[in-house]
């Protein structure tokens, strides 16, 4: 509870805005601060792994050593945690996956100890951990998003999306543009029945429009829902509005219940070019289109799409009971984890 300012006089002229400043950097260096400790933490973590490694490989020593150390170092340290044997036999694990101490110093200390730990259980192989570690450090994923993204297989995913964006958009945007779609979404946070109509699905996400926003992926802004294109005196509503702060474009998303037919993309092409006329500035991108739907036939979607003149993306969304098994999987919580590494 803060002390009543009692007797102090009225701030002068620009105070406010430095203070505003001073309050900013101070948040800043607490970051910063934060930060650093993490960055030495993991170098550490790595080092002791490494001498782990070492010593085991060079003079023969057992895996009974790691439980002999765990008992030195707590007794050593008795107010640290992370020297349980598990957490131990992480850092091992750790030196073993990541040889590289440059890459180790440049790359994987810019994220929490915690972070790997889902790395090391979950993902096969230093590519598929690579793709995930660019992508948390870009996007500034907390522990919790990450091991989410893991979950929902997210690189499977990534890029999947059947869209023309080859042939419509430039190749800078192109290569975004196509990374920045999915297929299929997941949509297993609305709790509808499959045989939900695309007016359910579409109230659903704008009241979840948090989890959406997290599942369409990082640069999406919510614009509106139904909005309003005047056309020659005729009113038209796009389903859900969003722009693309990366790729400095609106997307425009249409929502479709059953399987794709190639007479959904004459709709969603009027309401891009009637966007890209009434709403697009002058310095923005050619308006995109995601066209949703509940399911597809990739060729029929390929096809559609050749001949059309505006970049349009086609993919399925899936609720929680139609989810392919390969998508569903069961990972620990992170307090699960954080428990047995502090036993």
């Amino acid at each position: 509870m803060s002390e009543p300012c009692i007797g102090l006089t009225a701030p002068p002229a620009g105070y406010s805005d430095w203070l505003t400043d001073l309050k900013g950097r101070i948040h800043a260096a607490q970051q910063r601060a934060t930060l650093a400790v993490n960055r030495e933490l993991v170098l550490l973590y790595w080092q002791i792994g490494h001498d782990i490694l070492t010593r085991q490989a060079e003079q023969g020593w057992g895996s009974k050593v790691i439980d002999r150390l765990a008992q030195d170092l707590r007794a050593a340290f008795p107010r640290m945690k992370g020297f349980s044997p598990r957490n131990l036999k992480y850092m091992r694990a750790f030196a073993e996956a990541w040889p590289d101490a440059e890459f180790v110093q440049e790359v994987l200390a810019q994220l929490p100890w915690y972070h790997h730990l889902a790395l090391l259980d979950k993902l096969p192989g230093p590519e598929t951990r690579r793709w995930y570690i660019a992508q948390a450090i870009e996007n500034n994923w907390s522990r919790n998003s990450l091991v989410m993204h893991i979950e929902n297989r997210l690189l499977e995913r990534s890029g999947k999306a059947v869209s023309n964006f080859e042939t419509h958009l430039p190749k800078p945007q192109f290569d975004l543009a196509r990374e920045s779609l999915k297929d299929p979404y997941r949509f297993d946070f609305l709790s509808l029945a499959l045989d939900a109509q695309e007016r359910d699905i579409e109230n659903a996400l704008i009241k979840h429009v948090t989890d959406f926003l997290l599942e369409l992926g990082a640069g999406f802004a919510f614009v509106g829902q139904q909005v309003l294109l005047d056309v020659g005196g005729d009113e038209f509503f796009v389903d859900l509005l969003f722009y693309h702060v990366k790729l400095r474009c609106y997307v425009v998303i249409e929502l479709k219940a059953g399987k794709f037919k190639p007479e959904h993309l004459g709709k969603l092409s009027f309401y891009l070019a009637a966007v890209d006329a009434q709403l697009k500035h002058p310095q923005d991108g050619p308006t995109i289109g995601l066209l949703l739907c509940k399911s597809k036939n990739e060729v029929v979607a390929e096809y559609a799409l050749r001949d059309n003149n505006r970049p349009i993306g086609v993919a399925e969304y899936q609720l929680v009971e139609s989810l392919p098994a390969e998508l569903r999987t069961s990972l620990p919580s992170i307090e699960q984890i954080e428990r047995e590494l502090a036993g």
